[in-house]
């Protein structure tokens, strides 16, 4: 995400608790799938929940980016 993004979301967390759960599981995919890319090889089950937590990080990702968007309408 970028610094301006980041930022918003810092400030917004204390606020609002679907913001602040859809970040801690944004980031919770983000270490486990950081796990999976410091293997080497991958099982083909392996794979499918790679391919399963990458969907659901991308969607909590949307979320995130709508309600920042509704941040940036009532700033501006």
């Amino acid at each position: 995400m970028e610094q301006k993004d980041l930022e918003l979301i810092a400030a917004q967390l204390p606020h609002d608790e679907e913001l602040k759960a859809l970040w801690e599981e944004h980031v919770g995919f983000e270490k486990i799938l950081e796990r999976y890319s410091g293997k080497a090889v991958l099982s083909p089950a392996e794979e499918m929940e790679v391919k399963e937590y990458k969907k659901k990080k991308l969607a909590g990702k949307t979320r995130i980016q709508a309600l920042l968007a509704k941040y940036r309408r009532q700033e501006g």
